[in-house]
């Protein structure tokens, strides 16, 4: 009997991660907006809350369908660990960022008033933005590939660690960059908000943080989760 999985079968991971990325930013982003159009609403500790909480939400939710990368730089860092085939690697991607492109487009209808409609910005130097997106995104991913099973977040201390970080990481760096670790969390907000200039170090930052936690885990993890080869 063949295992073979369908075509149909093979879609629904990535509707996860374009439904998942799409709810991501809406909240993450939408979060900013808020702020942006009604000062005080959630301040930054509230727009922190809610981009940990729809992280730990959607890793609870697909996390048994798609591993819930909602990050490109999160799948990324998947299959340079060798636990993610090279093969789903675009389709993953493409699904992520056509879901930051549609939440992004809900925005801008909703808040059409929102400057950069929530995006991810330097408020500093753009030295210190690219170099703190590294470190945050180095940070998360560090505990991705701790806690999660092969390429997949899922379990109750993923979501717990994994959003515990987010949050954190917002706490402390969202001031300076907005901390986003992600590209898709700034990919459709800038293209459509105005802020593409500054797109580049959300980019290119996270994959460098992302790519930099595998053998930092590899390291202080020997022959534990993260040198779990692809399983499938």
């Amino acid at each position: 009997m063949s295992t073979r999985a369908s075509p149909l079968e093979r879609i629904h991971p990535i509707a996860a991660e374009a439904l998942a990325t799409f709810m991501l930013v809406l909240a993450s982003a939408g979060a900013v907006a808020i702020e942006q159009t009604h000062p005080g609403t959630l301040g930054h500790a509230g727009c922190c809350i809610a981009a940990g909480l729809i992280v730990m939400a959607m890793i609870y939710s697909i996390g048994d369908v798609s591993g819930a990368h909602i990050n490109p730089a999160v799948t990324l860092g998947f299959w340079i660990s060798g636990r993610f085939p090279l093969r789903r690697v675009p389709a993953y991607v493409t699904a992520q960022l056509a879901g930051s492109l549609a939440a992004a487009a809900l925005l801008g209808a909703i808040f059409p008033q929102a400057p950069t409609l929530g995006a991810t910005v330097p408020t500093g130097a753009l030295w210190q933005s690219f170099v703190l997106e590294i470190v945050l995104t180095f940070m998360l991913m560090y505990v991705i590939l701790s806690v999660a099973t092969g390429a997949k977040e899922k379990g109750i201390m993923a979501g717990i660690a994994i959003g515990g970080i987010v949050l954190l990481n917002c706490l402390w760096g969202g001031p300076i960059s907005g901390a986003a670790m992600n590209p898709a969390r700034t990919f459709g907000p800038s293209l459509l908000g105005g802020a593409g200039d500054t797109l580049w170090i959300y980019l290119v930052a996270p994959v460098i943080g992302a790519a930099l936690a595998v053998p930092a885990c590899r390291i202080s993890h020997p022959c534990q989760g993260c040198c779990e080869p692809i399983s499938e």
